[in-house]
């Protein structure tokens, strides 16, 4: 059995670390872009870290505004939801974060996120379905979940991994593009020019592929983070466990319409896996497997 603490710290140096991780393959990415097009070092590093600091910006600028737009998430009437006001208010303070702003989905998959540039401009959205099958005290958990996600950073700690996963994207695009359309850069003169290319094709191909898993094993991190921190808040991680235990077991009904899903962007801030038909292959998923984070939080004390 771990404690809360064992797991959050556990947790956190993992995430840390892949994030380092992350640094460093950008770093060879970019250094293998600068020489395949014959710039210097220090001139790929400044076009790189313009495309960083324009992409970030636009994050962190509009990113929360995009997720709650394409959500289909509407401000929370107090009035018609005061069980969710009281979770949110009494758990945000437990977490010493501002209240953050609570939205409403209507769907009915049960489901939660949170959202936000920072903690004092975070906002909290969950669907009618999370309402309509959880008791107070598996809202209450799950709550306590996200509003660790604001206090833990973990919104701005996953956008920085968003912003070099794209500018890895960025620069894998644009030597791809140089190799079908460009000669191939540098290496197309040198009489290392073949292996220089494979390369080349190599990097283009592989680097976005990567920099996705690099990204998705820390957002699977910071879930079980997430969790372990929300079971401490509440010091009850059985009822975040029953709360995972029905949603995994949730049928959704058939009369009821189509259900809106999120896309592959928005995904990985829900509190658990929004996709039904998950990758069978965990280190293609945005969430640990649903069972590992039930046993996990079962084992707390």
């Amino acid at each position: 059995m771990a404690s809360f603490f064992d797991e959050i710290a556990r947790n956190r140096l993992k995430s840390v670390l892949m994030l380092l991780i992350f640094g460093a393959f950008f770093f060879i990415v970019i250094t293998f872009a600068s020489f395949y097009f014959g710039l210097s070092l220090g001139m790929g590093m400044v076009i790189s870290g313009a495309v960083l600091i324009l992409y970030g910006v636009f994050v962190y600028t509009s990113g929360d505004k995009v997720v709650l737009k394409v959500s289909g998430a509407k401000p929370a009437d107090k009035a018609q939801y005061p069980t969710l006001y009281s979770a949110v208010e009494g758990l945000s303070a437990a977490q010493q974060i501002p209240m953050p702003k609570v939205y409403i989905i209507n769907d009915q998959n049960p489901n939660a996120f949170a959202t936000g540039r920072n903690k004092k401009h975070a906002s909290i959205a969950v669907t009618t379905g999370l309402l309509a099958i959880m008791n107070r005290q598996e809202l209450e958990g799950v709550i306590a979940h996200e509003t660790s996600h604001i206090g833990n950073n973990d919104i701005q700690f996953m956008m920085v991994a968003v912003i070099f996963a794209g500018a890895i994207g960025i620069a894998a695009g644009i030597i791809r593009m140089s190799f079908f359309f460009g000669g191939g850069g540098r290496g197309g003169r040198g009489e290392s020019a073949g292996i220089f290319l494979l390369i080349g094709l190599l990097v283009g191909l592989l680097a976005p592929f990567f920099a996705l898993l690099i990204r998705l094993a820390i957002s699977r991190k910071r879930e079980y983070m997430a969790d372990a921190n929300g079971a401490r808040l509440t010091r009850a991680p059985k009822s975040l466990a029953s709360a995972l235990t029905k949603i995994k077991n949730y049928k959704p009904d058939p009369t009821a319409g189509p259900v809106r899903n999120p896309n592959e962007v928005t995904a990985s801030l829900y509190f658990s896996n929004p996709f039904k038909k998950a990758s069978a292959m965990n280190i293609f998923s945005t969430h640990p497997p649903i069972d590992e984070r039930i046993r996990r939080l079962e084992s707390m004390y």
